[in-house]
């Protein structure tokens, strides 16, 4: 105990000595570098960089208990050191122009097919999360595959020249499938296989770490792109019965909220699958719908539709979008891949 307080003692006389430092004239002085932040010394901001904190950006989206973690601080600590993060990076309101400036810097993976990039407002956006739902076998891992090949593709064929996270929940990855997609893409297989990294989740904690250490492979192997096939097979497996609903929901919540930081950070594509379930209330018209309640449906930022057509028809139908109409379209799944 008496130890504790020494080190609260400690942690308080550095806060005062960093704050006299940044106090100057009656202003404040905006921080440009780690060691300017309230209660991060040489040391610490060392051992931040390591664990992955090295801007101001992650920094302000960390949660003070989740910084204080890293940083072996004390929460108060933390959270002074999170708001003088926010101010250097002036994270208050802004004009809409601004916005809409630095909007400029999204992109589109195209899907292969045109009607299809048509519904999506020209491909499937970055810095969004875009959930493909439909019952088995309608095209969702299908889609997935297209994407982790069409990714690659340079910017002037519609892809980012960039590799692929494959989060497999499933047990549905096949790289005999991505082959075939790339040779039809005039791609060489080989290469496009070892730009897509795959990780199998055992249960939806393992889920929601390799999505937490996902930051180490986007940085190292320009990743423009986060497949998760699908989104709520493990969790729909690990909490059973209302009791666990709560609990399940949360950490969904929390698990696409870091998908979408990661999104907004490295300006890059998510792209999730999700189950569906048929509605009894339902007597009228498709009784099919998604699982994942209000959490998944607020967090996904375009919803689609998918059902199977004949033969190898799929039709794709907008639900929901921030910014682009309701409508439907129809493309082909063969062996070439997605295609009108």
């Amino acid at each position: 105990m008496a130890k504790k307080n020494i080190i609260d003692e400690e942690e308080e006389e550095m806060d005062l000595e960093v704050e006299e430092e940044i106090e100057e004239d009656g202003k404040k002085k905006v921080a440009k570098k780690l060691e300017d932040l309230p209660g991060i010394g040489k040391v610490t901001a060392d051992k931040i960089r390591k664990a992955g904190y090295g801007d101001f950006r992650k920094i302000a989206a960390a949660s003070p208990h989740e910084f204080s973690e890293v940083a072996e601080i004390g929460v108060e600590t933390a959270k002074k050191t999170i708001a003088a993060a926010r101010d250097a990076l002036e994270m208050g309101f802004e004009t809409a122009d601004a916005i809409l400036e630095r909007r400029k810097n999204i992109a589109k993976i195209t899907t292969g097919s045109t009607e299809l990039d048509g519904l999506l407002g020209g491909g499937v956006e970055t810095q969004a999360i875009t959930e493909f739902y439909g019952k088995f076998s309608c095209g969702k891992s299908q889609m997935g595959f297209q994407l982790s090949v069409n990714v690659q593709l340079p910017q002037e064929k519609g892809g980012l020249d960039g590799g692929c996270l494959f989060i497999d929940t499933e047990s549905t990855f096949r790289p005999e499938r991505v082959v075939s997609m790339a040779k039809a893409k005039g791609l060489d297989p080989d290469k496009v296989l070892k730009r897509i990294f795959v990780a199998k989740a055992v249960n939806s904690d393992h889920q929601i770490l390799l999505a937490d250490k996902a930051e180490e492979l986007i940085e190292k192997h320009n990743i423009k792109l986060i497949v998760v096939d699908s989104m709520m097979s493990q969790f729909r497996s690990d909490y059973t019965g209302r009791g666990a609903l709560s609990e399940r929901q949360q950490k969904l919540n929390k698990h696409l909220h870091q998908l979408q930081k990661l999104a907004d950070t490295y300006n890059i594509a998510v792209y999730i699958t999700n189950q569906v379930m048929d509605r009894p209330d339902i007597l009228f018209g498709d009784p099919t719908a998604p699982i994942g309640g209000h959490v998944l449906a607020h967090n996904a930022t375009f919803r689609i539709y998918l059902r199977k057509g004949k033969l190898a028809k799929r039709i794709a139908r907008m639900i929901d979008s921030p910014s682009l109409p309701e409508g439907e379209v129809v493309f082909s799944i063969d062996e070439a891949g997605i295609s009108d």
